[in-house]
Parts: C-alpha cells; structure tokens; sequence
C-alpha cells in the first residue's frame, strides 16, 4: 500500500495505531504536541506515557475480561502487549509496568522504524480527504475539540463526568425489584424499580452525605460539572429531601411486591445496552471512592448483593458519543476517513484505548476486512461504542463480561455461574477471534 497516514496523538491508542500499519508497510507520519506543548498530566515527551497508575490490571486471560483483552492484543501483534510485557514488575496477577522503561520501548521502537515520521507541534483539525486517525486522548487541546464538536455537531466534548455505576442485570434481587415506567409509559420494560422506605431512604440520605470523596486534582479544580449531569452526593447537599423531587422521586409508580402501593422513593435503573446484561443506575452519578460507593449502594434493598460491571467516577474527559458519531470500522459519519481511537472515542482504561487504537489501525491498513466478532473483547468493546450503547446514556467504559453476547444455555442445562461461567466467555472468545484472524 502506497498510502501514508496521518496520526495525531503519541499516546497508548495512537501509538498501537502507527505499529499496526507500519508492520504493514504503510507509512506513518505522527504530530503530537509534547513537549513544546504539554497537558497538566503529562510529564514527558515519550509516546506511550502512562499518566495514572503503572498497572494494566489483570492479565488472567482465563476468568477475566481484561486479560482476554490482553491475549486477544498478544495474538493480534500489539506494541504494547510487547511493551508491558517486556517491562513488567511484580504485581501478583495483575499487569504492571516500569513506566519510564515502557514508555523508552514504544518511543525506541517508533522513531527507529524506518517508515515513520515525526513532528512536535499542536495539530489543528486535519481537513483532508487522505486517511486520518485521532488519538488525541481525555486531554485534547481546546482547539481540536472545538473542531472536532462541530464536525460532531455536539454541544460539548469535555466537561467534569460524574459517571453512574453500572450493575450486572443478574446481581439484583428481582424480588425486590420491578419493572415499570412511570405512569406506565413505553412498553413497561424500560425501568427496574427498586423501592427504599421512609426509613431506607433516610439511612440512605445519611450514608451517601457522609461517604468519602474523591479529591479534585489540581487541573480539575476550574472545570465546571456538566449540569445535566450532577453528582448524587452534590444533589442531596442540597437538601435532605431534594433526591426525592430529582431521581428518587416514586410519582407514577406502584409497587407490586407491596400491593401496588407507591413507594416512598425509588431508584431506577435502566438498561445500559441492548441485550439488556447491565443497568445504569439512572440520576445516580458519584464522586464518591469507590469503597464508599460499595457500601452507600448496597442499602438499596435490591442492589445489596449487586456486582458493579463499573463503578462511578468523577474526571475530566474529552469522547464524541460513538453510537451516534462513529461507523462501524471507528470512522466519523461525516468524515469516515478521518478515524478514532482510544478514549477520544467512548472507552474508558489503558488497554481498552490501545485495544481500539489497534482496530483503527487494522481497518486504515484493511478497509474491507471483516469485523471482529462480538464474541471476542476486541469486537464486543467496538460494537459497544459504536452501536450497542444507548445514546441518551452513553458514557466511556471498561471492557466487561457485561459486553458481550451473553452465553446461551443448552435446553435442561443449569446456567453456568461463576468462574465456569467466565470461562465460557474466553474459551468461545478465543476460538472466534483465530477463526477472525484467518481472514485478515
């Protein structure tokens, strides 16, 4: 392929980006505007600098999610599989690195590669009909964003994300839980229904206002919250009461395990994708640590033994809404070549944005290749963002059990539970993804 291809963005995606087409053969000539410009967080000018934590969490490809991404990434020839693998520290089954060292791998292994080109400086939004991937990361400049919300036609791109938790859907106690929509609108479907009483709710008010939050960092401090989009913990300072006129409020309601009486407060969840495994605890966004979040939310009756796919949180983040933004191969709709990858484009974590920065690459080098299946992680995280997730409440997320095609059980077989039932996932997942790589 004679073709050159422009990256913008030196980080984790941008950076899997560029090696997936140069072992192709494909030119690659990458802008990224550190060091002459930086972000608050970053602090070199290496690609690939990780900017939180060193780990890439679990890396047990046989029960869990994120370690089947990794092996899905080993086998598909990922830079920073390589990378991390080759700097990793002890960190018991996790996957952690030496950060200078692997940021020193994937920098060394770019800027020798003979095909690839570099420029220091701030890009502006590239107005070409020549292929494209934007990598520019939860940071992206002002200008850029500006840019890219009007090709976007969005209001906004970043602001505070108090993001609400996400359960499993088979984690609730259905005998505590309904489903209905208030005064019965839609198909009655839309909503569970977990109900508290006067007393629930009060103990409720009581732990959320004095759980432990989580502190702004430094370049957070002056970023104002989207306010369609407060945290629960912020509402309730407001008044005791307030919650119960906001996304507790029972109106329209009635509870079928209490003889159709309407309940004194509610929590609603709504189905957070298609095939209806996760739910979105609706209003319910938090700024709380993660422990407290645990124990506030488990006093709702129904959600006591509730497993979290995701865990809410509170940061500054620039994504498009992919569902609505993106096709299928990560390309904008109205400029498909111009392609994004990692958080830029709806995930959320380390690998899931090196994991997309790879699929971006693969479909620049490959236009015509087939997907990866959504039984694998690489296909369910992609199908995720780019059509599964529901725009009203799209937010990033990890890669999770919760994402994929749930596994069929046979006809007077027992659901599997547990680790056979993560097992079920990865082993179907990797015989999809050989029998997908065997089409590329």
């Amino acid at each position: 392929m004679s073709k050159k291809v422009l990256i913008i963005g030196g980080g984790l995606a941008g950076s899997e980006a560029a090696w997936q087409l140069l072992k192709r053969g494909i030119q690659v000539h990458m802008i990224e505007m550190r060091p002459s410009k930086t972000t608050p967080a970053h602090k070199t000018n290496l690609f690939g600098e990780l900017v939180c934590s060193n780990s890439l969490r679990s890396d047990d490809h046989e029960i869990n999610a994120v370690g089947l991404m990794h092996e899905e990434m080993r086998c598909m020839g990922s830079l920073i599989m390589e990378a991390a693998d080759a700097t990793k520290v002890p960190a018991g089954a996790a996957l952690a690195v030496n950060r200078a060292e692997f940021a020193s791998y994937i920098t060394q292994k770019l800027k020798s590669h003979p095909l690839f080109s570099y420029e220091e400086k701030e890009a502006c939004f590239p107005n070409t009909d020549e292929p494209v991937i934007l990598a520019t990361g939860p940071l992206t400049s002002e200008n850029m964003a500006k840019e890219l919300m009007k090709i976007t036609k969005s209001d906004s791109l970043h602001f505070f994300d108090a993001i609400a938790p996400i359960v499993y859907t088979d984690s609730i106690d259905m005998s505590k839980a309904w489903y209905q929509s208030r005064y019965d609108k839609g198909d009655g479907q839309d909503y569970l229904n977990c109900a508290l009483s006067k007393e629930e709710y009060n103990a409720f008010i009581d732990a959320l206002l004095a759980g432990e939050k989580v502190a702004f960092k430094d370049f957070e401090k002056n970023t104002p919250y989207f306010e369609g989009c407060l945290p629960v913990e912020v509402m309730a300072e407001r008044g005791r009461q307030t919650l119960l006129f906001g996304p507790m409020k029972p109106v329209g309601l009635r509870n079928p395990n209490e003889d159709g009486r309407r309940p004194f407060a509610v929590v609603q969840l709504r189905k957070e994708n298609k095939q209806g495994t996760l739910m979105n605890l609706v209003g319910f966004q938090t700024k709380l640590t993660y422990g407290a979040q645990k124990e506030v939310f488990s006093l709702i009756p129904a959600l006591k033994n509730a497993v979290f796919a995701r865990l809410g949180g509170i940061h500054r983040n620039t994504f498009v809404c992919g569902p609505k933004v993106l096709n299928e191969y990560l390309g904008l709709k109205e400029k498909p070549n111009i392609k994004l990858a990692g958080q830029l484009s709806g995930c959320e974590g380390y690998i899931e944005s090196a994991a997309m920065g790879l699929l971006a690459g693969l479909f620049t080098a490959n236009e015509n290749c087939l997907l990866p299946p959504k039984e694998t992680a690489l296909g369910a995280m992609l199908c995720h963002i780019t059509k599964e997730a529901e725009e009203s409440t799209f937010q990033p997320m990890n890669i999770n059990f919760g994402l994929f095609p749930e596994i069929e059980t046979p006809q007077g077989k027992k659901k599997l539970k547990g680790q056979d039932r993560k097992k079920a996932y990865t082993e179907r997942a990797k015989k999809a993804l050989k029998e997908w790589m065997e089409t590329l």
